[in-house]
């Protein structure tokens, strides 16, 4: 009797790239002119592309005001704190792609290498050293993460949860300006100087980050038995979700101050997040009601079998489902609200495309719109695709649609 372990697998028909392209591509006479024909099509848009980029497209535009298109009117004697914030966030980064992530080399190679690459393009001495701080903290937090992923992940994890404060308060400052003193590292920056990509960020991260627990409360009280917090959390989902957000930044802009104390200034950048939050929380709260819906009849009799009261069933057994089952979802809404970051430009904050337009008002650069355009759209496609990628990450680590 043989040994299972020396019995070869059946032989099976070998497949290589000419019977991919075979099977594939040109299975039929259809297949084969649809191939020829969308090959064709992609080649030339791929050329004319090219074409104009490398030797049409004037860039000068972009390299000329990269700094607006980065931080805006940011006080160039305070981007180091910027910097400080950014590297502590690639420190984590690389901690976690080494803790949660350790099999994907590709995303770390990429992510912790990415400010290596950009140290070799032609910068100021200053940002290349910046950019060489980024790559030790990017690969220090690798490092780290690697070599010992269970005794530090609690404090990644409280790393992350700490990084959105520190990030704003060195964007903001601490010490306030006085007049004929020079300023220091702290100094408080007015928000009507944050421009730029980050502007974009901090509305993004801030949106998505407080949505996420009010849209959690707004679901729980749409399945609620009290009918005054069902009745009110229906009311204002169907509320928000029947206005455009233009209409909820207009009314955050103008109405907002209505509602504080005489006295109390809420600048224009606060006004932003609180309507761009509000928005996003009615959408999240829908998200979360179709994962409540989708969780088994049976999780609640079985979880009420043994003993758990409904707080403590919604808590431990059926939220952590109805999240899980609804992560791409959650993902997608994530990617929408960064792209609405844009709308922010018609309320008159400078966000990336408002500094794009800032950009195309200066009399030596008008009539560049394709270049400025082009590299906005690629910063927001980098950016979504970044995202797309994490999301389809986690759903493999946790095995959403394997059976």
């Amino acid at each position: 009797m043989q040994n299972p372990e020396t019995i070869l697998p059946p032989i099976t028909e070998r497949s290589g790239i000419l019977r991919w392209l075979r099977h594939n591509l040109f299975n039929t006479w259809s297949d084969a002119i649809l191939t020829v024909v969308s090959a064709s099509l992609i080649y030339w848009l791929v050329k004319s592309l090219l074409t104009w980029a490398i030797t049409v497209a004037e860039w000068d535009v972009v390299v000329a005001n990269l700094r607006l298109f980065m931080i805006g009117q940011f006080p160039l004697e305070q981007v180091g704190r910027l910097w400080v914030a950014l590297a502590f966030l690639v420190f984590l980064t690389g901690n976690s792609l080494a803790i949660w992530d350790r099999k994907s080399y590709l995303a770390a190679i990429l992510i912790l290498g990415l400010p290596v690459f950009l140290i070799f393009l032609p910068f100021a001495p200053q940002t290349r050293i910046w950019l060489g701080v980024l790559a030790a903290a990017g690969i220090l937090g690798w490092g780290l993460g690697y070599s010992a992923p269970q005794s530090i992940k609690r404090s990644v994890a409280i790393g992350w949860l700490i990084a959105l404060p520190i990030f704003v308060l060195l964007t903001r400052g601490f010490t306030p300006a006085v007049e004929d003193v020079p300023s220091t590292a702290l100094t408080i920056v007015p928000t009507n100087l944050w421009g730029g990509l980050l502007l974009t960020f901090l509305l993004t991260v801030v949106a998505n980050i407080f949505s996420f627990p009010l849209g959690l409360l707004l679901a729980l009280g749409r399945r609620s038995e009290l009918p005054i917090i069902r009745w009110f959390s229906i009311g204002y989902i169907e509320l928000v979700r029947g206005v455009p957000l233009i209409t909820i930044l207009f009314m955050a802009q103008l109405m907002l101050p209505l509602f504080v104390p005489g006295g109390i200034d809420i600048d224009r950048v606060l006004r932003a997040m609180v309507g761009m939050t509000l928005f996003s929380a009615a959408y999240l709260a829908e998200n979360v009601r179709g994962g409540l819906q989708a969780i088994p009849k049976g999780q609640f009799e079985a979880a009420h079998a043994l003993g758990l009261s409904g707080a403590k069933t919604m808590y431990f057994i059926i939220l952590p489902q109805a999240l899980r089952l609804i992560i791409p979802i959650l993902v997608g809404q994530f990617i929408s609200m960064f792209k609405d970051t844009a709308l922010v430009a018609i309320v008159g904050l400078f966000d990336l495309l408002g500094i794009a337009r800032t950009v195309l008002s200066q009399p030596e650069f008008i009539g560049l719109h394709r270049e400025v355009y082009a590299f906005v759209s690629l910063f927001y496609w980098t950016l979504s695709y970044a995202m797309s990628y994490i999301s389809q990450r986690l759903e493999t680590s946790l095995g959403l649609g394997v059976r």
